[in-house]
């Protein structure tokens, strides 16, 4: 199903995103007990220039900004521009959300905080949630296995080490695998939403065989289909002779305006023009739960890619506990009492 045109459109937002040079961006979200986040940002780039429309994530004139730079060893020049600011609350995170700008302002974000009192400890939670982008297709976990899937939403510095260590060889085996079943999972997606769409688009023309029941029936033989044509899928998708294998000279014929609708949605969905950035948590207290990984400094570190939340929600979790003092302090100030008084009840006893 056009995949010489798949492959033309992510080539050229490949280029795009190359051309524009947008800065590497780590965000940090440092959670305070009171539900209020100190955001930090760090925009790395080796031109002195962060334009609004390559920016991963907003800020404005109302954050603390700070611009400095790094010479390196063979005088190459790292600029960069940091952005730090107080929230009150998460709501004013995702006010800020909900007015981007930006290059990913097109992305649906928000933050969520919840605290749970526990009379001897405070539970905290913290994340943050991207919506999907497709509405019809599969969670890469139904195509990976677990070893797979960890590799697959590793940041880029643990891959690299992990290629580049003693078991590299393994690794780049994981890689290539990896590759190939995502390629697959991406190719399943999109055939999915395109069911999805054209059904819709079909819905109540008195066809049973477009209805999407009958065309997720039939699935795996679109994948056939797709991959028989595959040279020159383009062509042949524009004249029509793999719409008449999939569905029939009589409905191609009848329904290739809807059906090069459907794909074209489908296409603009699983392709999101998104800037990659990474995402750090730093929480109260003591983590005791996250799907984060640990960077070199001891951090919790999620990469975000439009692969991540392509077909289900990307969400960046973490909670800690902290332990309330004055809690332990009461108790131990009850239990005193509690005890004083049985030992003077008791002696009283003894002198009666």
């Amino acid at each position: 199903m056009k995949g010489k045109a798949l492959k033309s459109v992510l080539l050229s937002v490949i280029l795009i995103v190359l051309s524009c040079d947008e800065p590497v961006t780590v965000i940090t979200n440092y959670v305070h007990p009171d539900g209020s986040i100190t955001r930090h940002i760090e925009m790395r780039s080796s031109k002195n220039s962060f334009k609004h429309s390559d920016l991963q994530v907003p800020f404005d004139s109302t954050w603390t900004l700070k611009d400095s730079l790094i010479v390196g060893n063979k005088k190459d020049t790292t600029w960069i521009k940091t952005a730090e600011k107080l929230f009150r609350n998460v709501d004013e995170i995702n006010r800020a959300y909900l007015a981007d700008s930006g290059g990913n302002k097109k992305i649906s974000r928000k933050a969520v905080f919840a605290r749970k009192f526990r009379w001897f400890n405070s539970i905290y939670r913290f994340s943050e949630v991207i919506d999907k982008t497709m509405l019809y297709g599969y969670p890469v976990k139904d195509f990976l296995n677990s070893e797979e899937l960890n590799y697959f939403y590793s940041p880029e510095s643990i891959t690299s080490e992990k290629l580049k260590g003693s078991d590299s060889l393994k690794y780049r085996a994981l890689a290539d695998t990896l590759k190939k079943k995502t390629d697959i999972w991406s190719e399943r997606c999109l055939i999915s939403e395109w069911i999805g769409e054209f059904s819709n688009l079909t819905a109540g023309k008195g066809v049973p065989d477009l209805s999407k029941e009958k065309l997720k029936s039939r699935e795996e033989e679109f994948a056939r289909i797709a991959k028989k044509y595959d040279k020159n899928s383009d062509s042949l998708w524009n004249a029509g002779v793999i719409l008449r294998d999939m569905i029939g000279e009589k409905n191609a014929r009848e329904f290739q305006i809807e059906a090069d609708t459907a794909i074209n949605i489908s296409i603009r969905r699983a392709l999101v023009n998104f800037k990659d950035y990474s995402v750090r948590i730093v929480m109260p207290g003591k983590v005791i739960g996250t799907n984060g990984f640990i960077d070199k400094t001891d951090q919790l570190l999620w990469p975000v890619k439009s692969d991540f939340f392509q077909t289900e929600p990307y969400e960046m979790w973490a909670e800690s506990k902290t332990v309330n003092t004055w809690a332990w302090v009461v108790t131990g100030i009850f239990l005193v009492f509690v005890i004083t008084g049985l030992v003077i009840r008791l002696f009283r006893k003894k002198e009666v």
